[in-house]
């Protein structure tokens, strides 16, 4: 059975309003077993420096852990890439039949152009 998990730093930092909208995202997406990995949108968002943040709910369905160790992803909008890049994150390891939110920050560099922020997914390329 699928497991909704917090890094320790999210369980500290997220307001309720936050955390709830997740664990509606995770029992919407958690019984879709069909895949090994699936990343379900939860916000997107541009910071500050104009760089693109996309938090999703990341589905470990296997029954072994998953690390993102020179993963190439890409923010698809309407069929077209938006943005790109490949991420090592050390700190992200997810656990088997695991699902943990996760904000993957692509920088201006990686932008293909304007995201709307809106009916995007984020896929393992």
């Amino acid at each position: 059975m699928q497991k909704l998990e917090f890094e320790s730093s999210w369980a500290k930092a997220l307001s309720s309003k936050d955390r709830e909208e997740i664990e509606k995202t995770f029992l919407e997406t958690s019984n879709t077993e069909n895949h090994d990995l699936l990343l379900s949108p939860i916000w997107q968002a541009i910071n500050h420096k104009g760089e693109l943040l996309i938090t999703v709910l990341v589905h470990n369905f296997t029954q072994q852990a998953i690390a993102f160790n020179q993963t190439k992803l890409a923010y698809i909008e309407n069929n077209k890439i938006i943005a790109e890049y490949t991420f090592t994150l050390p700190t992200l390891s997810i656990q088997p039949k695991v699902s943990m939110p996760w904000t993957f920050i692509f920088s201006v560099d990686s932008l293909k152009s304007t995201a709307k922020l809106n009916s995007g997914s984020l896929e393992i390329v």
